[in-house]
């Protein structure tokens, strides 16, 4: 009985022992988990999965720069129309595979967030973010602005015999001289064919209808992407499109495209090209440090003079951004977005079935 009890007051005096040790080392040096001043970037690990309708000299850049301040998350990238993004959020809303819906129109948000397809989130530059461009109780927010204007090859054209205006797209003289992006898949294109019929007159969208006939009697193709865009009208195979102001200047100042644009005498649609959380995200909280990322002063400043971006943030000094940017002077078309989100897919769907290619 002796020996016994001698043996368990021996093993409970070295379980003793062993414990003192362990938290002696541990209170000697923290580990990363308890580090109360350790950087989010020196922590954050994992994956990342992105949707985005951004270019790829976009995507490469701004992946590049969130890796170099958090080297630890993985990110994949899967690139697609801003519609198409849409419908594939909608189509996986039971088993979400993304965690950040990166670029499209304020319509697609809108529909998105109407539909419980993205995630409430208020970030730390709410408050930077005018009302009207952003969702009111935070789903999404808008990264840029967008101005939708006439795209030309300046190879073909001078700036003064360019159309000027939307109407003058309509001149039979532009026949068959319209290469136009797949309109559908588009989120920029279907912008652009939606305001065309508000301007006519949202209430009836016949005279708008009427409008997209005309424009598409003078339309040679319809692009499958921009891609194909740009290199048929770096081809001559047109001399004309519509576009966002933003990839002209990229494809003619990075990439040596003979591309210019005309800013519409009547005021340009200026979409909020938007950007948002997807709902029951697996990576949540790396796709909420993407999202503070793209929004910092640096990365709006470094985007606007590598990218020619435009900034829906406030509070950036304006000095500090490029001459581009500060020469440029905005004219907006009068849209009503709601109405536009409501109306467009009733809209694109009569213009498919009814006047693409038919005129």
């Amino acid at each position: 009985m002796f020996k016994k009890k001698s043996f368990l007051v021996l093993l409970l005096g070295l379980m003793m022992l062993f414990v003192s040790a362990c938290s002696s080392g541990s209170s000697g040096e923290e580990s990363p988990s308890n580090n109360q001043g350790g950087d989010a970037e020196e922590s954050a690990s994992g994956n990342l999965v992105i949707y985005t309708a951004r270019d790829q000299t976009i995507v490469d850049q701004v992946v590049e720069m969130f890796n170099a301040k958090y080297p630890d998350v993985r990110v994949d990238v899967l690139t697609m129309g801003a519609q198409e993004i849409l419908e594939r959020v909608r189509g996986e809303k039971a088993n979400p595979q993304a965690d950040f819906w990166w670029g499209g129109t304020q319509s697609a948000f809108m529909t998105a967030a109407n539909e419980d397809l993205l995630e409430p989130f208020k970030p730390s530059f709410d408050a930077s973010i005018l009302a009207e461009h952003k969702d009111a109780e935070g789903r999404w927010y808008g990264e840029m602005l967008l101005p939708e204007v006439i795209m030309y090859n300046s190879d073909m054209l001078s700036k003064e015999e360019a159309p000027q205006d939307w109407d003058d797209l309509l001149d039979p003289k532009w026949d068959d001289q319209l290469i136009i992006r797949g309109v559908l898949a588009s989120g920029t294109m279907r912008t652009i064919y939606s305001a065309m019929i508000h301007e006519q007159g949202a209430d009836n969208p016949e005279a708008g209808y009427e409008w997209l006939k005309k424009l598409d009697a003078n339309t040679k193709e319809y692009a499958q992407d921009p891609t194909n865009l740009y290199l048929k009208l770096a081809r001559q195979e047109g001399s004309i499109s519509l576009w966002n102001l933003q990839d002209i200047l990229i494809q003619k100042n990075q990439h040596n495209q003979p591309f210019d644009y005309i800013y519409p005498q009547s005021g340009a649609p200026i979409l909020v090209d938007a950007v948002g959380l997807v709902k029951d995200a697996k990576n949540l909280e790396n796709a909420k440090l993407f999202y503070e990322f793209l929004f910092e002063p640096e990365t709006r400043t470094t985007l606007a003079e590598d990218l020619y971006q435009i900034p829906t943030r406030t509070d950036i000094d304006k000095s500090a951004m490029p001459d581009w940017y500060q020469e440029l002077e905005l004219k907006s078309l009068e849209l009503d977005w709601e109405v536009m989100s409501e109306k467009e897919a009733e809209w694109m769907q009569y213009w498919d079935e009814n006047i693409k290619g038919k005129n």
